[in-house]
């Protein structure tokens, strides 16, 4: 039997119950075993009563009328013996009725067995052919000698079955008792000899084989006396033996003897009524003999069937109480180690389901673990359960105890990490600064590009460094307090993405993002932007959509890459919808656990999708709670700053009016490609802007593959805003500045009159009448290098794109510039954070 992966209350069960059963099975075989004895005593009680003494009487009636028979037959002529012989077999046919009856009871067959039931019908069967035998002897067809033997073949069946009812398990009584049988068998064998002899002597004459058939009776009754005296108790043997040496039996003694030596014929000296008075007395005396004999027996046997009775519920009793005994005892031991074994299985599992999970949560949530509170020291029994108890209380206080430590190691890993990335902003916030110091300083074009993508290359370290901060669980420290247009987040995480040009935005209905949300969604599509142009080929584009949907903004970002297989699929799903714990080992996803802690701090649903182009589509839904109707009106230029110039520079105004004095009347138009494409979030561009700030730069050329800017109809943007009257533009100024490359700029209409200067007007650099002695060596020099496409005429549109981006570079820091000094003034005045803009994107 295999116990393997049974439960402990099931082992101990086992354990309990094989003992248990043996027990059991031990007490039923002893109470079988005497109960046994003790029903052998109640069934032969009652089979003694129900067939034995009836048997008995049917013997005696049987004997009384084979008698009757024989001297019927000896003297069929004499009236009184047909008298008496018909008596005799009344008697005979009413204790016979009573013996059939008793036979038919079912209790009885059930008490005898197989045995004693086929000797009882025989018995039956045999006294069935009475009344054959009867008729025969009325009819005169049967001697004496046969009517004689067939009495006797109904008399022997009755004593085999007498035989047969005194079994016991006492091998001395059940002699006794079989002993019985024998003395009264002897004294049938008397009631045969009178029979025979007494219808002889009827008759008048003995015949030489009825001699020889008294002469055997009084040998089988002597052998019989012999045999069956020396197994009674001494009292009943002598009683018997004293008996036959009484003068009480002299009489039949003689008679008999003087029968055996007498010749055939009449017997000298013995009579028919000598021997009728002779065998008569004795038989009768004999058989109050074998009647008390019989009841001593039953006094004998009486205590022993007590004794065996008794015994047998002693045995059954006792063992019964041991057995209940050593069930309570097994049951109550089995409850207590179910009991102790079931707390030390609850209190482990409370420790390693309930508490430790709890402590584990709490402290990754950052909260404060008392190790006395959470791990109680719990009270065990002085037992080996008990030392497993307190070995689980051991082991569980050092988990808590190392769970705690690991914590503050993992709390002081954040630190560490918070304030390096905090001190990396810090350093890039101060580069960022420097460079935009130095863009405005510097003229040369050359300079000017590579300081933009270091500038750039600033911007996406910041990014990283944010995205430490927040896989550190701190918060970012930009942040903005008023709406901005989701169009504006969309560029401001375009800016940040290192492959910008591939990304094609396309027009968003015009919804704004709450303040405190700019910041985090900003990083989170950012995330998601460098995502799919990094796992995407470099000549495929990006495509940014969005629309209104019913419970917020959805926003998709199509990538055109090899997609995802449906594991990672779902894996990655899984991870942006439940933000799992972050693990060091897992660095090779570092967005995904970016874009999840954002997520759920803003409570946006980013999911991961298979993109009908053969790439990813990454679904972001903003809820209502994260958007505005409250859109400031940027007019695709960036933020509006609508806040007032603070006081220390009003002065300055009339100054920016003489340095705008400077700039040419009417300037050439920016060519179509210098906004097809997202920008930054500092410097969004619009033509019709451009047009109306006399601080615009000179016209820049094309670049050959620049990201594109898509209306909500699928059509590129491709010309500039709607154009001025003619009746509002200014007469062209005397000074008009050279193109990059020497040429003057085609013109283009202007406002007229000169702008006012209002809220949102942003300082620029005023630039001197021609270029700048470097820049003018740089354009010669670049020149130089590029004869062939000066001769050949191309134009402002065959212009390089590192020199576009310079150009454009120069414009976007001054708006820069403008911008913060507008954000100094208002600190100054509402009292903010330094650090803190509402606009900047940084």
């Amino acid at each position: 039997m295999r116990f393997r992966g049974m439960s402990i209350r099931r082992k101990i069960v086992a354990l309990l119950l094989v003992p248990l059963v043996s027990l059991t099975a031990i007490w039923a075989f002893t109470t079988a075993l005497t109960g046994r004895d003790a029903r052998a005593v109640f069934v032969v009680s009652h089979v003694v009563e129900k067939a034995g003494y009836p048997t008995e009487d049917t013997v005696r009636v049987l004997q009384q009328e084979r008698r009757q028979t024989l001297v019927h037959l000896a003297d069929p002529r004499a009236s009184d013996t047909l008298a008496a012989l018909r008596r005799s077999r009344a008697a005979t046919d009413e204790v016979v009725a009573q013996l059939r009856r008793n036979s038919k009871d079912k209790s009885l067959r059930e008490d005898m067995g197989q045995g004693t039931t086929e000797r009882l019908t025989a018995i039956l069967d045999a006294l069935d052919g009475i009344e054959s035998l009867r008729r025969s002897v009325e009819e005169g067809t049967v001697s004496r000698g046969q009517a004689l033997h067939l009495y006797n073949r109904l008399v022997d069946p009755c004593f085999t079955l007498l035989a047969n009812l005194h079994i016991l398990h006492d091998v001395e009584v059940d002699q006794q008792g079989r002993a019985l049988v024998n003395v009264s068998r002897a004294r049938e064998l008397l009631s045969r000899e009178d029979a025979l002899l007494g219808s002889a002597l009827v008759a008048g004459r003995i015949s030489r084989d009825e001699i020889q058939d008294v002469s055997a009776l009084a040998a089988q009754r002597a052998v019989m006396y012999d045999v069956s005296l020396p197994l009674l108790p001494g009292q009943e043997s002598g009683r018997f033996q004293r008996y036959w040496k009484d003068a009480d039996t002299a009489a039949l003694r003689v008679a008999e003897q003087a029968v055996i030596d007498a010749a055939p014929g009449t017997p000298h000296g013995v009579t028919a009524r000598s021997w009728d008075e002779a065998a008569g007395q004795v038989l009768e005396r004999l058989d109050r003999m074998n009647a008390q004999a019989d009841d001593r027996y039953q006094d004998r046997v009486h205590p022993l069937a007590v004794d065996v009775v008794v015994r047998a519920a002693v045995a059954g009793v006792l063992g019964l109480v041991a057995l209940l005994v050593s069930l309570v005892m097994s049951i109550r031991i089995g409850r207590g180690l179910i009991h102790d074994l079931g707390r030390l299985r609850q209190d482990a599992h409370d420790a390693s389901g309930v508490r430790l999970p709890s402590v584990m949560r709490r402290l990754s949530a950052g909260e404060q673990v008392d190790v006395e509170t959470e791990v109680p020291r719990l009270e065990y029994d002085k037992n080996e359960i008990g030392e497993v108890g307190q070995a689980l209380n051991t082991l569980q206080r050092a988990a808590v105890e190392a769970a705690v430590k690991q914590a503050e190691l993992r709390a002081g890993v954040s630190e560490v990490f918070v304030n390096l990335a905090r001190r990396s902003q810090v350093l890039l916030h101060r580069q960022l600064t420097l460079l935009d110091a130095m863009e405005r300083r510097t003229e040369d074009t050359e300079e000017l590009a590579d300081l933009f993508r270091l500038d750039h290359l600033t911007t996406r370290m910041r990014r990283h460094a944010e995205g430490l901060v927040i896989l550190s669980g701190a918060a970012p420290s930009r942040q903005w307090r008023k709406p901005i247009q989701l169009m504006d987040v969309v560029r401001a995480a375009v800016a940040e993405v290192e492959d910008y040009a591939r990304i094609e935005v396309r027009r968003l209905p015009r919804v704004a993002v709450t303040g405190p949300a700019v910041a985090d969604l900003t990083h989170l599509v950012a995330e998601l932007l460098e995502n799919a142009t990094v796992f995407s080929p470099p000549h495929t584009a990006v495509q940014v959509v969005g629309e209104r949907v019913a419970n917020g903004f959805s926003l998709e970002i199509h990538d055109r890459g090899l997609g995802m297989p449906a594991q990672a699929l779902l894996e990655a799903n899984l991870r942006l919808a439940e933000t799992p714990q972050f693990e060091l080992s897992d660095t090779d996803r570092l967005g995904l656990f970016v874009v999840s802690r954002l997520a759920q701090r803003q409570n946006v649903r980013v999911s991961l999708q298979l993109s009908p182009y053969g790439g990813t589509t990454a679904v972001v839904f903003i809820p209502d709670t994260l958007l505005s109707d409250d859109v400031p009106d940027t007019n695709g230029i960036g933020f509006r700053l609508d806040r007032p110039l603070p006081e220390k520079k009003a002065g300055t105004e009339d100054e920016r009016r003489a340095a705008l004095a400077h700039v040419p009347a009417k300037l050439p138009g920016p060519p179509a490609s210098l906004l097809n494409g997202p920008v930054e979030l500092e410097a969004p561009v619009d033509p019709d802007a451009l047009g109306g700030h006399p601080g615009a730069p000179i016209p820049l050329p094309r670049r050959r593959r620049t990201p594109k800017l898509v209306s909500s109809h699928g059509r590129p943007v491709t010309g500039p805003g709607p154009r001025r009257a003619p009746q509002d533009e200014e007469p062209p100024r005397t000074a008009t500045p050279d193109g990059p490359d020497g040429t003057t700029p085609a013109p283009r209409e202007t406002a007229a009159g000169p702008a006012e200067p209002d809220a949102s007007a942003l300082p620029r650099r005023v630039r001197r009448a021609g270029p700048a002695p470097q820049r003018k060596e740089s354009s010669d020099r670049r020149a130089e290098r590029e004869p062939s496409r000066t001769e050949n005429g191309a134009g402002l549109d065959d212009r390089d794109a590192d020199e576009v981006r310079r150009r454009f570079t120069s414009l976007q820091r001054g708006w820069r510039r403008g911008r913060e000094e507008n954000a100094e003034g208002d600190d100054a005045r509402d009292g903010s954070a330094p650090g803190t803009t509402e606009g900047d994107g940084r």
